[in-house]
């Protein structure tokens, strides 16, 4: 299992107080205003940044970090993108699952037989579809609905399923 979520890249600075605008890479981007934390991943080092305050605007999140405090300093974190800790993660709710602890797991029909690799998760409007590799070489998109996925079982490395007719065809 992943330990840690990338939860947004910064796009640009904002203001001359050092306030960065970061697109998210989660599916709740008001996440950021309980975030007490972020790892800023330059491509070279990993740093812990305590986060100021932050606020929507539109489809981004504007993030004062702390010692950040001039349009420059924020400019040079342009590309870089912010992850958090497991434990700074967002909880969980009853059948959800973080996709990066999904990816990579085993496929299993509802007879329990191996029938692939859960590739990724593609996001949706209605709802997500699993990416699978089935062991024949092909690709079968199912979709992650309660009628298609029986069982998740992370702990175990797999995912029971139930193929609708016409999914193979």
């Amino acid at each position: 299992m992943e330990d840690f979520f990338q939860v947004g890249i910064i796009t640009a600075p904002h203001g001359v107080g050092g306030e960065v605008k970061v697109f998210p890479t989660t599916d709740d981007p008001r996440r950021f205003k309980k975030l007490k934390e972020v790892i800023l991943d330059t491509g070279k080092e990993r740093k812990n940044l305590e986060v100021e305050h932050a606020r929507l605007m539109k489809q981004f999140v504007l993030l004062k970090l702390q010692g950040i405090d001039s349009r420059e300093q924020a400019e040079r974190l342009r590309q870089n993108a912010l992850w958090v800790s497991r434990e700074n993660a967002v909880p969980l709710g009853r059948d959800e699952y973080f996709m990066a602890d999904l990816e990579g797991l085993r496929v299993k029909d509802e007879d329990g037989t191996d029938i692939g690799v859960l590739k990724s998760v593609m996001e949706t409007g209605a709802n997500d579809v699993y990416i699978i590799g089935l062991t024949d070489g092909r690709e079968l998109l199912l979709p992650a609905i309660k009628q298609c996925v029986l069982e998740v079982d992370v702990e175990a490395g797999f995912i029971r399923v139930h193929i609708l007719d016409g999914l193979l065809d």
